[in-house]
């Protein structure tokens, strides 16, 4: 790939934000990677610039904050850096029912998983129209082609990212720039220690690996797909979803989200 690519990875010291770096990495792009952990966007740029021989800047930043998108793009703008592809990756989640969690930490999914995404969208998608080049890859969860009790706020946050990406998708069509959005299911990532402390599921699932989930991603982005759905056990389950009552769905991932106490 172009060299002078440069990529903003949010979410990137961990999971499949980490991995989609070292793929964007090998390509020979310039990263801008961002995440709260400093000490781990350190280490991860130590390792890709003596693996890849790539420039890269750290920007720590907790997009849980309502400045923090504007001030990304503002610090990068008196730098005179361009973004040619937003990779939209960091998004969290809060196991448990909805009226007995806090309600600021649930309105924290919100503002990192939909709204950072839709400002830092917002901020970028100008210049790559106007340049009639770059991409934006959105990470989504198959959750988002269905309701989650339990994980009410987390699912409909996926929800939002899966519908903004198709339409923007369609809006951008033959305009230069390209939209994906990596759905994956259940991957080994700290996704459930964060939204579930060390409890674990009632129902168990294999899962990917972060890995496997970044190259393909990374693979359908390169390609300009729409919709990215790794592991042929997701994508059965979207397909089973559009065929069984919304009152079963429902039933069934209330059962798998229930916890071992």
């Amino acid at each position: 790939m172009n060299p002078r690519e440069t990529v903003l990875i949010t979410g990137a010291s961990s999971g499949i934000g980490l991995e989609l770096a070292r793929c964007f990495a090998a390509d020979g792009s310039r990263l801008i990677l961002v995440a709260r952990n400093r000490d781990a966007l350190d280490a991860l740029t130590e390792e890709l610039r003596q693996r890849n021989k790539i420039e890269i800047i750290v920007l720590p930043a907790d997009l849980s904050l309502p400045e923090a998108p504007k001030q990304i793009f503002e610090s990068l703008a008196v730098q005179k850096i361009p973004v040619d592809v937003l990779v939209n990756n960091a998004g969290f989640g809060l196991h448990g029912k909805f009226p007995e969690m806090p309600l600021s930490r649930q309105l924290e999914i919100i503002k990192v998983n939909v709204s950072a995404l839709v400002e830092l969208t917002g901020l970028f998608l100008p210049e790559m129209i106007q340049r009639r080049a770059g991409g934006i890859l959105n990470v989504g969860s198959v959750a988002g082609f269905i309701p989650g009790p339990y994980l009410a706020i987390y699912y409909a946050s996926k929800a939002f990212v899966q519908s903004f990406s198709e339409a923007l998708a369609e809006e951008l069509d033959g305009t230069g720039v390209s939209v994906t959005v990596l759905c994956p299911g259940p991957t080994e990532t700290n996704f459930g220690t964060v939204a579930r402390g060390e409890k674990q599921r009632v129902a168990q699932t294999r899962k990917m690996t972060a890995r496997d989930v970044a190259r393909i991603g990374h693979q359908a982005f390169r390609l300009k797909k729409v919709i990215s759905v790794p592991g042929l056990q997701n994508k059965a389950l979207i397909m089973l979803t559009r065929v069984t009552p919304r009152s079963t769905v429902r039933r069934i991932i209330k059962k798998y989200n229930t916890i071992k106490e």
